[in-house]
């Protein structure tokens, strides 16, 4: 009897029973649903956070200051490094001739206060000092208006660009452009507004005024604050090189020997993202074993279930001995009745995964995820989880004597 047959006679019986079946398909579509929708969820909190991180840019780095924890006999010492102060910043930024693009920038405050007439903001606003090159190696974009010139950010003229949260709260359907908003004890006058970007985090991407470094300056109430140096290159093959020559440079405007240690700090961009990622591996072991532990559960109910269903057809299957019917025929019979039945309930589980784990991922707004992965693992492990439940009930059918199994009642 060939294999086509075989799975025709498999949809008959699982016809004649179909109470038992569709709830045993339930219960592997549980177990797969289970394992596909969070995976697929998983799938999607990664797609979102690359997203998030290429949007800083995957060609560039950023210097800053660092505080070194070292552990000694009497437990965790901090090394203060110096701030880097704007001199140096500037320094470097005239000094670096790799192909890239460097901005110096600073964060003023973090719990500013924003004001357009009656209508003022949460105490939640960043204000970030920049030069006319920090949106371009921050990967912020400019939805309408412009950007500083050189000139307004050197001299420090009174001049802003707001986050799309900020304008939506300040402004509702009014242009903000050319309009004064008032920062501190302040006013400026708003020349552009960032496209949105999202939050990462703690940091409000959306809810920022970034004004040039002269006017935060007085606008910050740091005694002594540290300037950051983004760098842009031109092309990731060459990122190592750059980092190299920056960290050169670097060393020797702030008069570091030989033997002294980096007293300032390089990061690049995507090194967050990779440690989000490998936090995420233990997120998804611990998703995968649950669904494990769930499709266990499902292959013993179906295994029970086969077992009454051998039990229940016992005469079934006195007769067809009795016609000819050989035990590979009877123990194929029942193998393929079980891996029709979970393949049934896997593509159900499997359908029901990626629509909930897609629901997910819209709220983390990822987009829509078809994981091709997890579909063709979702199918494997529905078969598998078949053969392993249909296996014993099939040999034990497949051993009834004919005799006495025409004389079960």
């Amino acid at each position: 009897m060939d294999l086509l047959q075989h799975i025709k006679m498999a949809l008959v019986a699982i016809k004649g029973n179909l109470l038992r079946t569709t709830l045993t398909a339930l219960i592997i579509s549980i177990g797969i649903m289970a394992l596909v929708g969070i995976l697929t969820s998983i799938d999607g909190l990664k797609k979102s956070i690359k997203d998030n991180f290429s949007n800083m840019g995957a060609n560039s780095f950023t210097i800053l200051k660092n505080s070194n924890i070292r552990v000694n006999s009497s437990g965790k010492s901090f090394k203060r490094n110096p701030s880097i102060k704007l001199q140096e910043a500037m320094d470097f930024k005239e000094r670096f001739d790799f192909p890239s693009n460097v901005s110096v920038s600073f964060n003023a405050a973090f719990t500013s206060i924003a004001k357009y007439g009656s209508i003022k903001s949460n105490p939640n606003i960043t204000i970030i000092g920049s030069d006319e090159n920090y949106l371009q190696t921050a990967g912020y974009e400019v939805e309408k208006g412009r950007n500083f010139l050189a000139s307004e950010a050197s001299i420090g003229n009174n001049v802003v660009l707001i986050g799309k949260e900020l304008q939506t709260l300040l402004f509702k359907d009014e242009d903000p452009l050319e309009k004064l908003i008032t920062l501190g004890n302040q006013k400026f006058v708003i020349i552009g507004v960032l496209k949105e970007k999202g939050s990462s985090f703690s940091f409000g991407g959306d809810r920022l005024a970034i004004v040039p470094i002269p006017k935060a300056r007085q606008l910050t109430k740091i005694g002594d604050p540290s300037y950051v140096l983004n760098v842009g290159v031109n092309s990731v093959e060459q990122m190592e090189v750059g980092i190299g020559e920056a960290t050169a440079l670097l060393r020797q405007i702030r008069k570091l020997e030989l033997t002294q240690d980096d007293n300032f700090e390089i990061t690049k961009s995507d090194m967050l993202s990779s440690l989000v990622f490998d936090n995420i591996k233990f997120v998804t072991l611990a998703a995968t074993l649950i669904g494990f532990i769930t499709l266990l559960g499902a292959s013993i109910g179906l295994m029970n279930i086969m077992m009454v269903s051998v039990t229940e057809r016992t005469r079934e299957i006195g007769i067809r001995k009795a016609i000819g019917a050989t035990a590979s025929t009877i123990r194929k019979q029942f193998l393929i009745e079980a891996v029709v039945i979970c393949i049934i309930g896997g593509g159900f589980g499997v359908f029901l995964g990626i629509l909930i784990g897609n629901l997910v991922t819209f709220f983390t707004g990822a987009g829509f995820i078809i994981p091709w992965l997890w579909i063709a693992g979702g199918l494997l492990l529905s078969y598998l989880v078949g053969i392993a439940s249909g296996l014993y009930p099939a040999i034990k059918a497949s051993k009834l004597d004919p005799v006495e199994a025409l004389r079960y009642e």
